[in-house]
Order: structure tokens, then C-alpha cells, then sequence
């Protein structure tokens, strides 16, 4: 079986405070150096999705509640 996991973060609300980014155990977020959002901050954003093994780390940190992981077994 096989794990397909998506991590999804709500760009507009994300004030850019990088604690998701320090809670990625693997390092796959980051702040977008090009995107700003409706607030002005640089949102955070997946580097490689495909890589991600939806600890939930980023999820739990997000004091603003901006990520979702959803975890789906083929």
C-alpha cells in the first residue's frame, strides 16, 4: 500500500512567521522568496511534496491554522 499524502497552505492567510518552516523535520518548506500575499508577508510553500511523510509538525506549529494534511492509502 501506498501513502499519497497533500499538504496544502492557505497562501492569504499565512503571515509568513516561519515556524512551520523550523518544525519541517526534512526541511521542505520555506518562505517564497517571489509570492506576497494579500497581507503583504511571503507566504510558506512546499518544495517537494512528493517527499513530505505528513508528520503534521508544520500543521501543529501554524498559529494561524493555514495547513492542511491529508493522508490517503492506495
Amino acid at each position: 500500500m501506498a501513502k499519497v499524502t497533500k499538504l496544502t497552505i492557505e497562501a492569504d492567510r499565512c503571515k509568513g512567521c516561519s515556524l512551520c518552516v523550523n518544525a519541517c523535520p526534512k526541511k521542505l518548506l520555506r518562505l517564497s522568496p517571489e509570492i506576497l500575499n494579500s497581507k503583504g508577508f511571503h507566504p510558506a510553500e512546499m518544495t517537494d511534496q512528493q517527499a513530505c511523510t505528513a508528520c503534521g509538525f508544520c500543521a501543529i506549529m501554524c498559529p494561524d491554522v493555514c495547513i492542511q494534511i491529508e493522508k490517503e492509502v492506495n
